[in-house]
């Protein structure tokens, strides 16, 4: 086992709700997770629930230390684990529907893609809701709003919510395809322009 998953997994055991998975993302999920992230320029990233880095990881090799990477986690040890290994990224301990006051508190207008680790389907309606509100705050035009789900749970109740939501929040929203060599296996949406 290796120290990212131990200390995923002791924090998934700890609280499952808002860990949301037993162990990190795979490398494939993270490529198609952060394909928005844009190559050129200085943009402003924003990452939900980062847990112990494998977006993270992968938004730092596509940024190549251009722009602002504000990581945004609520689990404390998480956080800690993640700023030690990562010292360049900006990783705040908060809750992600306070999204629009984090980055007017560090001066910044809007995320140029949000990247997203949170375990959506585990989530209450209102708190989806609420976190999907914040996140389309923070989005211009232009931006990006990335997140996954687990093939095997596609069809049950609180999946089919999010997926409802998310329809009802962005204009365009694209489902990828399954990310096989992920445990377990994940799939992509991509979004992008908020209604209203």
């Amino acid at each position: 086992m290796t120290n990212d998953t131990a200390v995923f997994l002791g924090q998934w055991m700890r609280a499952p709700g808002t860990t949301g998975a037993v162990a990190p993302s795979s490398r494939r999920l993270a490529a198609a997770v952060t394909a928005p992230v844009p190559h050129r320029g200085d943009p402003v990233i924003v990452e939900l629930g980062p847990g112990t880095g494998a977006f993270t990881a992968e938004i730092q090799r596509r940024l190549g230390g251009r722009g602002h990477h504000l990581a945004v986690e609520i689990n404390p040890k998480l956080a800690d684990f993640l700023a030690d290994r990562h010292p360049k990224v900006d990783v705040v301990v908060a809750d992600a529907a306070g999204l629009p006051g984090l980055l007017e508190q560090r001066g910044l207008l809007h995320a140029d893609a949000v990247v997203s680790g949170l375990p959506w389907a585990a989530f209450s309606e209102e708190t989806q809701a609420s976190l999907l509100n914040a996140v389309a705050a923070v989005m211009g035009p232009n931006t990006a709003f990335t997140t996954f789900a687990y093939s095997f749970a596609k069809h049950l109740p609180p999946a089919r919510r999010f997926r409802r939501r998310l329809h009802d929040t962005f204009e365009e929203v694209v489902t990828g395809r399954t990310v096989w060599g992920n445990v377990p296996p994940a799939f992509v949406y991509h979004a992008r322009r908020p209604r209203g």
